[in-house]
């Protein structure tokens, strides 16, 4: 269920034009929280929530499972989806160029996902 629930959430993120989709594996990594970290940005805070929204609707629709905890998306700046083993990051581009995310975990095998 793991591959499928990550072949989900970068669905819903290519389907609502995403950009740079990245999947950080971590999995093999001993200080991780979790196996699989899914980054892109939007480029507005209305589509910044919009890809939260279709990840949350595909993932409930077709595995009947729902998100364990989520944070911002009040102000939609950086979204954080966490399914367990895989946790979701969608940000703003400003946010994502501020907080390099995926520079942090240089360990990890990440792969960019083309549209």
């Amino acid at each position: 269920m793991a591959n499928k629930l990550i072949d989900l959430i970068i669905e819903s993120l290519l389907e609502k034009k995403g950009r740079e989709v990245l999947n950080l594996d971590l999995a093999r990594l001993d200080y991780a929280a979790c196996d699989n970290f899914i980054i892109c940005h939007g480029d507005s805070v209305t589509q910044v929530r919009a890809l939260a929204d279709a990840v949350e609707e595909k993932v409930d629709e077709e595995l009947k499972l729902r998100v364990n905890h989520r944070e911002g998306i009040e102000n939609a700046r950086w979204i954080l989806l966490d399914y367990g083993n895989a946790v979701v990051h969608i940000f703003l581009k400003e946010a994502r160029d501020y907080y390099r995310l995926e520079d942090l975990w240089g360990d990890a095998e990440i792969t960019m996902i083309q549209d």
